[in-house]
């Protein structure tokens, strides 16, 4: 059976048919509302003297300044260069950039150069005789002797991507790109929360180690009053192996709690790729936890999908995959290519250049898809359905940075309030301590009572100090849900060319 090439007017209308069916890529709504809350308890702003409140003004990049605190700063300005996440997600970066170049090559022509000698000489001359009678008419074989052939020439082709076949390759290839940038800016903004939460929880076992130490002192105190109170028949070994006991018990949790401080110690030191404990002389000086400040601004709920990396590169993913759509419907059409060779061929080297030795092929070419048992329906069905998915992935992205915002809001202002009845419980246990000690020195009391108002003022310390590490860990959380922090390292794409920077492994955007 034969096939006629297309006309002019039938491959016009493919063109118009390819034009119409494959889609164009639309950036989504993200549907975020105007106000974090509208309703409900989460919408009550805190108005108790010391709390943090929320104001929908600009998020700040360098959000980490919001704790006043030179050491966390500095160890934020480092995480970006040496944090092993990011360099792998710079290279898969490079590499996805790689690909789009490859995929881009097909949009220009193909241009290959060869050159070849090749010496002939029969061993049977009946052989060779048949062989120059059936090179009969030939200009340039001998009938006698060796032979020897020289050749040499260019060939070039071009594919008219008259369906868009190649453009949209290149098309999901530069959404693939921004998806890996944004996968970069992920890493970035998961190292600057990580090195920010390991560093407040350092803090916050450091508080924990002085508040046991402080309390080892008091029990140490007691001890002593019990002691005392024996020698002179007040009491009797049991109230003083009861004193003993307790501070034993104290004096326990200082190995675990120094453990914790060397384990988050190491955890900051990965981040930044240096070995164990080599941070211990710029962190092993206790220090507060970095306290939330007065005014959070959180900006409004529509930034959320240009703020966080995520939400962009699921954008991303959905724009190749509609890219995609379009790269299986060219497939249907017919595939055009022009092609041309000039060469040059001779039995003597010398010959090789003249005009006598040129050979020239010039013409177009056309290729179209007649049977391909289903694979072609097959791939457009398959890309569409994935365009779907990548569709569905995006609007679960949206919703789970909403709720990632809420739940850190929520969290937030909830601990606070937590902490704030915690300081009204270590006040009252500090008192009923002190008059604790102040009965039992009288008689008045047992020391039973004295050991139960000491253990009750150590959990209440305790819980007070892990409760303001929980509210300043719980502002780094809301802070990654927002998706600041990696503005200031990785700028958008107009401030590229001006942002060339040397880095350990290769940072450069």
């Amino acid at each position: 059976m034969r096939y006629k090439l297309p006309t002019v007017a039938a491959i016009s209308g493919t063109l118009a048919l390819a034009a119409c069916s494959v889609p164009d890529f639309d950036q989504p709504d993200p549907a975020l509302p105007k106000r974090w809350f509208t309703s409900g308890t989460a919408a009550a702003p805190a108005s108790t003297a010391g709390f943090s409140a929320a104001a929908q003004q600009p998020v700040d990049s360098a959000w980490w300044q919001v704790f006043h605190d030179p050491t966390l700063t500095s160890l934020m300005k480092r995480v970006a260069e040496a944090n092993l996440d990011v360099r792998t997600a710079t290279v898969h970066l490079a590499e996805s950039r790689s690909q789009r170049g490859a995929v881009a090559s097909a949009q220009l022509p193909d241009l290959n150069g060869s050159a070849r000698y090749q010496h002939e000489k029969l061993s049977d001359p009946s052989i060779k005789g048949s062989l120059i009678d059936g090179l009969a008419g030939s200009s340039t074989i001998s009938a006698t002797g060796p032979t020897d052939l020289f050749t040499s020439g260019f060939d070039a082709s071009w594919e008219l991507d008259l369906w868009g076949h190649v453009r949209r390759q290149v098309e999901a290839a530069d959404a693939q790109v921004q998806s890996s940038e944004e996968q970069r800016r992920g890493a970035l903004l998961s190292s600057l929360a990580e090195t920010a939460r390991d560093y407040i929880q350092l803090r916050g076992t450091q508080t924990l180690i002085k508040i046991a130490t402080d309390n080892l002192v008091t029990q140490q105190g007691i001890l002593q009053l019990t002691q005392t109170r024996q020698q002179r028949g007040l009491t009797t070994s049991l109230d003083v192996d009861n004193a003993s006991a307790q501070v034993e018990a104290v004096r326990a949790e200082l190995p675990s709690l120094e453990q914790q401080e060397a384990q988050q110690i190491n955890a900051l030191s990965f981040l930044l790729d240096m070995p164990p404990d080599a941070l211990r002389g710029e962190l092993a000086t206790t220090k507060p936890v970095p306290p939330s400040p007065a005014s959070i601004p959180i900006g409004i709920p529509s930034e959320l999908a240009r703020r966080r990396p995520d939400i962009r590169a699921a954008e991303a993913q959905l724009h190749a995959a509609t890219a995609d759509i379009g790269v299986a419907v060219a497939e249907f059409y017919p595939t055009i290519k022009l092609n041309g060779a000039v060469g040059f061929d001779a039995l003597k080297a010398g010959s090789l250049l003249t005009s006598s030795a040129i050979l020239t092929n010039v013409g177009p070419s056309v290729s179209m898809p007649i049977f391909e048992g289903g694979r072609l329906k097959a791939t457009l069905e398959l890309r569409k359905a994935q365009q779907v998915e990548a569709a569905i992935a995006y609007d679960k992205t949206v919703l789970q940075a909403w709720h990632d915002v809420v739940n850190a809001l929520v969290a937030h202002r909830t601990e606070q309030q937590r902490r704030d009845r915690l300081a009204a419980q270590v006040k009252r246990s500090r008192e009923a301590l002190s008059l604790a000690r102040v009965r039992y020195n009288d008689g008045v009391a047992d020391f039973t009572t004295v050991l139960d108002t000491e253990r009750t003022l150590l959990q209440a310390e305790q819980n007070y100090a892990q409760s303001t590490t929980n509210i300043s860990i719980d502002l780094v959380q809301l802070y990654k849900a927002l998706g600041g922090g990696w503005e200031l390292t990785y700028p958008e794409p107009a401030a590229r060319a001006t942002d060339q920077r040397s880095k350990k492994t290769d940072m450069s955007l």
